[in-house]
């Protein structure tokens, strides 16, 4: 075995937490497995696995060297396909952090394709709420939402998504649809209780001009998904992103209300270290999730 084979090999084992679950997705025996960590670990005279009843956990040493060895084989994948490919090919392993609902709907429909088109690129998207640290999480590209404030990162507009104001088919015909944002105090509203409490619905009037309204109701969440569920459950009206109610407006689940009054489109973006810029895997998802977006995104 290869030097670069046993790095490899050693990140499985990480991933996998366990050697012998490493050594069943290599197709090796176990016995195998730690000769070729401890062979590791002679060679740079340090420990990188702490071995335990309860498992394995790496040594300060060890994650020193697992994070390295991620940029290393990133960057050997990269120079393997471009050698092999072409420098406009894409191959290796892209890793994607994107909110959980935003993935389910545009980014997992679209990989059969995006496999098809480059069959030597394998995709593993990290999905969370939370905006993580791409450096520290080895992550490639992160799929982020609204305005941005990290200059540190290179950023890329891929779409635009506003938001909008809905209610379900059955709720409006109980209760009626607001023809203005005035009428909103007659409804019961679907809160979004954030860090900072509740947020204010934002509208325009005719002359441009904002219009805030501070929503009222029985339900509040701090997360969108919830915001969409009771919309759709019928608990009252929501203002949530016009990507989260994608699948419902088509579907008619749910109404969009005062239109007329929308405020301007937020951006949804691509940001991944200036590095990556000239990384090929990161070039064609961001393009191909570009030409994907402007399909799969609601009109508004």
């Amino acid at each position: 075995m290869d030097r670069l084979d046993a790095i490899r090999l050693f990140m499985r084992v990480v991933e996998c937490e366990s050697f012998s679950a490493a050594a069943k997705e290599e197709g090796i025996g176990q016995s195998a497995v730690s000769k070729q960590i401890a062979a590791l670990e002679n060679q740079f005279n340090h420990q990188l696995l702490k071995r335990s009843s309860r498992g394995i956990a790496l040594t300060d040493a060890g994650k020193e060297f697992y994070d390295g060895a991620l940029r290393l084989l990133d960057e050997y994948d990269q120079l393997e396909s471009s050698v092999k490919y072409g420098a406009d090919e894409a191959a290796g392993t892209l890793r994607i952090s994107v909110a959980p609902v935003f993935g389910r709907f545009y980014i997992v429909p679209r990989l059969p394709a995006l496999f098809e088109r480059y069959p030597a690129l394998n995709i593993e998207l990290r999905v969370s709420e939370r905006h993580i640290d791409l450096i520290e999480e080895n992550i490639d590209i992160a799929i982020r939402h609204g305005e941005l404030q990290d200059s540190a990162l290179t950023q890329r507009k891929l779409a635009e998504s506003p938001l909008i104001t809905v209610g379900s088919p059955g709720y409006l015909a109980r209760h009626g649809a607001p023809s203005s944002p005035a009428e909103l105090g007659n409804h019961q509203c679907i809160v979004f209780n954030g860090g900072r409490g509740v947020h204010p619905w934002h509208f325009l009037d005719e002359q441009g001009k904002p219009i805030i309204h501070i929503p009222q109701g029985r339900f509040r969440s701090n997360d969108g998904e919830q915001q969409r569920a009771a919309a759709l459950s019928g608990m009252g009206i929501a203002q949530i992103p016009a990507w989260l109610a994608g699948p419902d407006l088509a579907s008619g689940a749910l109404v969009p209300l005062l239109r007329e009054f929308t405020r301007g489109a937020m951006p949804v973006s691509a940001v991944f270290a200036t590095r990556q810029m000239a990384n090929s895997k990161v070039r064609v998802f961001v393009a191909y999730l570009m030409e994907t977006l402007k399909i799969d995104l609601p009109e508004w």
